[in-house]
């Protein structure tokens, strides 16, 4: 029940036991006393070491008379497995001081999989398992826990705090040990998982189509996936692990502690019409004759759209489309009589390729900062990181401009 994407080369162990005894080799340079340490055998440490050595595709350690010491590809995975405990830990001391010996990745997965599911059956479909093999796996967790995970509902599996807690830090914790098998697939010269970038509506066609042709040009053996959705499911899949950043319309404040936003430029709203609009041509429209139009405009929620609302604060318009596409926005204009209010640079290329107008109008708002999101604790590979120079780099234009 491995969670996360296998690389198809080296793979680093999800069995939570052989984990702490090879960081306790790395720590404490002797089998012996990490066995003593972890409570186990020596054979059974030794052994632990090994298939995590066979598994990973390479020496961990070198072995001298003066004990076990890290090989580079050791020291990395040591740095990994270190900051997933460290994030697993204390969640598991959360729920109950003995889990942090007993859980098993498997239990943790069960438990990811049915907080998300909220249901059995379904989570153990999700997993490719037998229902009774995930529900075992569940209350095997309770058990030890001494108390239950998930409330019974006619709605289905409604998990406590706890759980959710526990979920949560499982899920970094697993995606830690995914990042350990893209820095070992980054020292054997071979490609790791596919990175995942949330992508709001302007990054999709400002920013990030230019940066992810020059990182293919580096790196062509690198899989990316570009993920659509909402800032708030993007903001959970984040802090989650399940994306790996995000890029667009930041947040003031930064909305939860554990996210840092990195400011690339700055951005502001444009008003669009039609080639052959009424509108398009004379004089700046005022604000009476736009409050009267029919308005395509960004989703409900978005910062953008917060600007719209608060310009039509005494009377809004009425039948506004919600959109983030500049592609659905354009369809929608060049159709009717409506307006569109959108990012400046998100419309562009329809402006200036003449497919969409400009009007002339001031807005007297405040530039809108537009950047990239992560976790506040994050380590990027190199292949993270050599697409987030690429990110910064197709971005700098942009900002030089302002």
């Amino acid at each position: 029940m491995k969670d996360g994407t296998d690389s198809g080369g080296a793979s680093v162990s999800r069995n939570l036991r052989h984990l702490r005894v090879f960081l306790e080799v790395a720590d404490t340079g002797s089998v012996t006393l990490a066995a003593r340490r972890r409570h186990v055998s020596q054979p059974a440490a030794t052994q632990a070491v090994a298939k995590m050595e066979a598994a990973s595709g390479g020496r961990l350690f070198d072995r001298t008379r003066q004990g076990f010491f890290p090989t580079a590809r050791g020291k990395a995975l040591a740095a990994r497995v270190r900051r997933a405990l460290d994030m697993l830990d204390p969640a598991l001391a959360e729920v109950s001081p003995r889990l942090p010996l007993t859980a098993s990745s498997a239990q943790l997965t069960a438990l990811i999989a049915v907080r998300e599911a909220e249901n059995f059956a379904l989570a153990a479909r999700r997993l490719g398992l037998a229902q009774p093999t995930v529900h075992r796996a569940v209350t095997q967790l309770e058990r030890e826990a001494g108390r239950d995970l998930f409330e019974r509902t006619s709605h289905g599996m409604v998990a406590s705090r706890a759980a959710r807690a526990l979920a949560d830090c499982a899920r970094l914790a697993f995606a830690e040990l995914d990042q350990a098998e893209a820095d070992l697939a980054e020292m054997d010269g071979g490609a790791s998982g596919p990175i995942r970038i949330g992508a709001l509506p302007l990054s999709r066609s400002v920013v990030l189509p230019q940066a992810l042709a020059a990182f293919a040009a580096e790196r062509p053996g690198q899989e990316v996936v570009v993920v659509d959705a909402p800032y708030a499911d993007l903001l959970g899949a984040l802090r989650t692990g399940r994306i790996d950043l995000m890029l667009g319309a930041l947040r003031d404040p930064p909305p939860v502690p554990d996210v840092v936003q990195e400011r690339l430029f700055g951005d502001r709203v444009a008003i669009l019409c039609a080639p052959d609009h009424p509108l398009a041509a004379g004089p700046p429209p005022p604000p009476a004759a736009l409050r009267d139009r029919p308005w395509a405009a960004p989703l409900p929620g978005s910062p953008s759209r917060a600007r719209f609302d608060e310009y039509f604060a005494d009377r809004p318009p009425e039948g506004v489309i919600g959109t983030g596409s500049i592609l659905m926005m354009r369809e929608l204009l060049i159709r009717g009589d409506r307006l569109g209010w959108i990012s400046a640079a998100q419309a562009e290329a329809e402006v200036s390729k003449g497919l969409l107008v400009r009007l002339d109008v001031a807005l007297e708002e405040e530039e809108r900062p537009i950047g990239l999101t992560t976790r506040a604790e994050w380590a990027p590979t190199a292949p993270q990181a050599a697409l987030l120079a690429c990110i910064r780099a197709a971005a700098a234009p942009l900002r030089d401009g302002e």
